[in-house]
């Protein structure tokens, strides 16, 4: 794994969406909208990119490596949560978390131009 930033590389504002359940009228559950949880300090690490051709049209997806400081809100991240750039505006799908390898430090894996 990677050197883990110090805190002058904590350049970008990120958001953390989960996907709300809401009350369907007939006594179940359904996913609702994303509801944005909290916001923090990251450090974005490149991880390549890559293209994929769907619906017979070029799609270009960007991998991120994301370091955000371990407490117990970033430690509440799952997969399939969203992050968004707060700076670019930029939504990232959430596809790995590691939140032990380094008890300092949340380990994300996102990409973007994919569905959450």
């Amino acid at each position: 794994m990677a050197k883990p930033p110090s805190a002058p590389d904590l350049l970008h504002r990120v958001a953390f969406y989960a996907r709300s359940t809401v009350d369907d009228g007939y006594g179940n559950t359904v996913a609702g909208d994303f509801a944005e949880q909290f916001q923090t300090r990251a450090d974005f690490r490149h991880r390549g990119g890559s293209e994929a051709v769907i619906a017979a049209r070029l799609e270009g997806r960007n991998v991120l490596g994301v370091y955000v400081r371990s407490s117990s809100q970033t430690r509440s991240i799952q997969p399939g949560w969203r992050m968004r750039d707060a700076r670019l505006g930029t939504v990232y799908a959430i596809d790995m978390v590691d939140g032990v390898t380094d008890p300092a430090w949340v380990y994300l894996t996102v990409e973007s131009g994919t569905a959450a």
